[in-house]
C-alpha cells in the first residue's frame, strides 16, 4: 500500500502545502463496488493490500503477480480485480499458514493483532467465510443455523470454514499492517487524514448479522421493517432508495450508543480527522417502507438527536469529526450542527444560478465549515460547467470575474480564498478532467467508483509548476498555519 505513487502523492501534498488528504471509505466492498455500501463498518478493503511487500517476505512469487500486472492503469475493473487479486491473497495466506513459525512479516504479530481487533473481527471473518462457503448468497438467505452470528459461531459450518475464516482475518492483518505505513509517512509529512464514516450500514454485511437488535429488522428472518434513502433533491427525480437497514436507536441508546463509539474509535485508527456522511439523519431520516420501489415513498423519522453526540463526545473527548450537513435540511438539523460546534459542508456547484442569497456562495459561508468545489457525489467541476445552464454559467463568470475557460482552478482559488476554515479540492480538478472522470452519480447502481488517477498525471502536474501554484495559493490566503 505505501508503493511508489502513494509515496508520490504524498509528497505532492507536501510540496503543495496540503495538509490534509481526504479520502472515501476503506471498508471491503461488494455489490455495486460502493464504499458507502461495504461487508463491514470496521474491516479494511483487501483489494488495496499492496502485494510487492507480499513477494519480499516470501508470500508471494514475483511471477505470482503478473496476473495482476494486466489490469487496466485507467480505471478500476472490479470483476477483474476480483477474479485475479483474491486468488493471491489466499496463496499468501496459504504460505504463510504452512511456513508461520519461520517467517517473519513487518506488521507485527498476527495473533496479536487477532486478538486486539476480536470484538468485530471475529464475526466479520466468520461473515465472509460463511458466504464464500454459500457461494457468495445474502446472509439472510442462509439456513437457520447459520443466519446470525450468535447462532453460527456455534455451529458446526463455523468449523468447516475456519480456516477460510482466518484467511479473512489475515487479510485484515495485512490491510492494517499497510495503513499503518501509509500514515505514519502522511504525519512524518505534516499531513492529516480525513476519514469517512457512512451514517448507514449495508443490509449485507457483518454488522447486521452479527448485531440484529441494533437494526430494523425481524431478528428470525432478516427482513427489514423500513429501509434507508432520501427523499427527490438536486441528484434524482425518484428520490435515492439506498436499501440500508435503518438504527433501532432505542436500543443504542440503551447502552450508550457504545456500538457507535466502537466504530468511531476504528476509525481514528485509521485517520486523524472523520467526516460523518449524512449528518442529517441524526436529527431526522427519512424512513421508507421495505417494499416501496422508489424513494418518494417514506416519511421522516426522529433521529438520536444531540445526546447520540453527547454519548460520543464523552466516551472520545479528542474526536474531530465534520458533519455533511447537505441535502433536505430543515432548520432543526442546522440547530443541531450548531449544537454539536461541528464544521458543516458546502459545496461551491451549488451556489450559482440563483441570487446573492444562495447560502452556498462564498460571501455567505461560515468560517466553520469545510468548503468543496464538489464531492465525490458531484461531477468534476469542469464536466459540471460544460452541463450547467448559461444562467449558471454568467452567474459564475460575473461572480469570480473570470472568463470559464479554466474553471477547475477558478473553483480552486474560489475554494482557497472562502472564509471556510478548511478547503478540499477533489483530486479530478486538479487535473482539469471532465465528466468523464466523475467518480460517483447517486442512484445510478453500476459504473461507479472506477475513476483513477495515472502516476504521469501528478507528475506532470507537478513538473509544470502545480505543487508551486497550489502552495502559493495557500500561502495568499493563509491555508499553510
Amino acid at each position: 500500500m505505501l508503493d511508489g505513487s502513494v509515496d508520490q502523492l504524498l509528497q505532492f501534498l507536501k510540496d503543495s502545502g496540503i495538509r490534509q488528504w481526504q479520502i472515501c471509505p476503506l471498508g471491503p466492498t461488494g455489490y455495486g463496488d460502493s464504499p458507502y455500501q461495504c461487508f463491514s463498518s470496521f474491516a479494511g478493503n483487501p483489494y488495496l493490500i499492496d502485494l510487492h511487500p507480499l513477494v519480499h517476505c516470501g508470500l508471494l512469487t514475483d511471477s505470482d503477480l503478473n496476473a495482476v500486472r494486466q489490469l487496466p492503469r485507467d480505471h478500476v475493473d472490479y470483476g477483474w480485480l476480483y477474479v485475479t487479486k483474491f486468488p493471491l491473497l489466499f496463496r499468501a495466506f496459504d504460505t504463510f499458514a504452512s511456513r508461520r513459525d519461520s517467517l517473519t512479516l513487518p506488521y507485527g504479530d498476527f495473533e496479536a493483532f487477532k486478538s486486539a481487533q476480536s470484538a468485530w473481527l471475529e464475526p466479520y471473518a466468520l461473515f465472509l467465510a460463511i458466504k464464500d462457503y454459500y457461494h457468495g448468497a445474502a446472509w439472510w438467505e442462509w439456513p437457520a443455523e447459520v443466519r446470525f452470528f450468535i447462532k453460527a459461531r456455534k455451529s458446526a459450518l463455523a468449523k468447516t470454514v475456519a480456516a477460510r475464516a482466518e484467511a479473512h482475518a489475515f487479510f485484515q492483518y495485512l490491510f492494517f499492517g499497510q495503513w499503518n505505513r501509509v500514515r505514519t509517512k502522511a504525519t512524518s509529512l505534516g499531513i492529516e487524514i480525513i476519514g469517512d464514516a457512512p451514517i448507514f450500514v449495508a443490509r449485507d454485511s457483518a454488522d447486521v448479522w452479527a448485531s440484529p437488535q441494533l437494526f430494523q429488522i425481524d431478528q428470525r428472518t432478516g427482513t427489514p421493517f423500513a429501509v434507508a434513502g432520501v427523499p427527490p433533491d438536486y441528484f434524482s427525480a425518484d428520490g435515492q432508495l439506498w436499501g440500508n437497514p435503518l438504527y433501532n436507536w432505542d436500543a443504542h441508546a440503551a447502552d450508550d450508543y457504545a456500538w457507535w463509539v466502537a466504530r468511531l474509535e476504528a476509525n481514528f485508527a485509521l485517520c486523524d480527522i472523520v467526516r460523518i456522511d449524512h449528518f442529517r439523519a441524526f436529527d431526522t431520516y427519512w424512513s421508507i417502507p421495505a417494499a416501496a420501489e422508489t424513494a418518494k415513498t417514506g416519511e421522516w423519522k426522529q433521529g438520536p438527536g444531540l445526546p447520540f453526540f453527547e454519548a460520543v463526545k464523552a466516551a472520545l473527548p479528542g474526536a474531530r469529526l465534520i458533519a455533511e450537513d447537505l441535502g433536505e435540511l430543515f432548520p432543526s438539523v442546522r440547530d443541531l450542527r450548531d449544537a454539536t460546534g461541528l464544521p458543516g459542508m458546502t459545496i461551491l456547484q451549488f451556489a450559482f444560478g440563483g441570487d446573492a442569497s444562495n447560502l452556498y456562495l462564498p460571501h455567505n459561508l461560515r468560517e466553520n465549515s469545510v468548503v468543496y468545489p464538489g464531492t465525490h457525489d458531484n461531477n468534476t467541476t469542469l464536466g459540471w460547467y460544460r452541463a450547467a445552464s448559461e444562467t449558471e454559467r454568467d452567474h459564475v463568470r460575473r461572480y469570480l470575474r473570470v472568463s470559464g475557460d479554466e474553471i477547475g482552478w477558478d473553483f480552486i482559488r474560489a475554494a482557497y480564498s472562502a472564509v471556510s476554515n478548511l478547503a478540499v479540492i477533489p483530486m479530478q480538478d486538479f487535473f482539469s478532467q471532465g465528466a468523464e472522470a466523475r467518480f460517483n452519480t447517486p442512484g445510478e447502481a453500476i459504473g461507479n467508483w472506477q475513476w483513477r488517477y495515472a502516476e504521469t498525471q501528478l507528475r506532470q502536474l507537478h513538473h509544470e509548476g502545480g505543487a508551486a501554484y497550489l502552495r502559493e495559493l495557500a500561502t495568499l490566503y493563509g491555508r499553510l498555519g
